[in-house]
């Protein structure tokens, strides 16, 4: 480029925007037009303004966005609120039992499901809520997606028996219960309000050990969580350590001697 041309090329710019002015290309003039005809233009712009541009712009002739641009499919969009959240409430404080139909994953109904049901769960991941419950017939701890809960009713049980289906439920849940003790590296205390958020989601205690200058946190969590929960952890980096001998440091273990296999040399 010439470069007494632009030298000039910034005399103009500058002249322009200390009038006030504005240029545009003959695309951006287009671009603008074919905006002006979206519903849209009405509410962004006063009617005076809308009918200035429409003039400045009359001969224009715009482009239409239909013909080229073509809307991606997107996932059905699944909102927090589900309507059979409040009836299952209720079950759950009367400690009612239940009688419900689901839906198959490959299709078809499952139904005249008897249980009590324990816990409303809420997957941040998956979108959607889960329900806890005691199968009187399987003997087992059951979660059910409520998007699949076809029917549901109460049902009323004879109280011995009620009785001892929440024996055997709270049996279930504590054979599921898992403790987790992780300890705070001293030079990352600063952060412990960080780290403590981490497993906001837990059931957990904190201690000090002051000679030490050392947090502990022992979370609790079921079984199916401790995935989850490693996922955490490692999310932490070198800000926390497990020091318990049990399931959760053996797996640390065993990803981190994956981890060294892969990206060794």
């Amino acid at each position: 480029m010439n470069p007494f041309e632009k030298i000039f090329n910034y005399q103009i710019l500058s002249r322009m925007e200390e009038t006030g002015a504005f240029a545009l290309t003959s695309q951006e003039r287009i671009w603008l037009k074919s905006m002006l005809e979206l519903e849209a233009a009405r509410h962004a712009f006063a009617p005076e303004t809308l009918d200035k541009l429409n003039m400045l712009l009359q001969g224009e002739e715009p482009f239409h966005l239909q013909r080229i641009i073509v809307e991606k499919g997107r996932n059905k969009e699944r909102h927090v609120y589900h309507p059979l959240l409040r009836q299952l409430r209720r079950f759950i404080i009367k400690e009612q039992g239940i009688r419900l139909t689901t839906a198959l994953k490959h299709g078809g109904q499952k139904a005249n499901q008897t249980g009590i049901p324990y816990k409303l769960e809420y997957s941040m991941v998956k979108r959607e809520w889960y329900l806890l419950w005691y199968g009187t017939r399987q003997h087992s701890l059951m979660s059910t997606k409520l998007r699949n809960i076809v029917e549901l009713h109460a049902w009323d049980l004879p109280m011995e028996r009620a009785a001892s289906a929440k024996a055997r439920l709270l049996q279930l849940l504590e054979q599921r219960k898992r403790t987790a003790l992780v300890e705070v590296i001293p030079q990352y205390n600063a952060e412990l309000s960080r780290i403590l958020s981490a497993f906001s989601c837990f059931d957990k205690k904190v201690s000090y050990e002051e000679a030490s200058d050392t947090y502990r946190i022992h979370i609790q969590h079921l079984a199916d969580e401790s995935e989850f929960l490693l996922s955490k952890i490692r999310f932490l980096g070198l800000r926390v350590k497990v020091i318990d001998e049990g399931y959760m440091r053996r797996r640390m273990i065993e990803a981190s001697t994956k981890a060294l296999m892969r990206y060794e040399e």
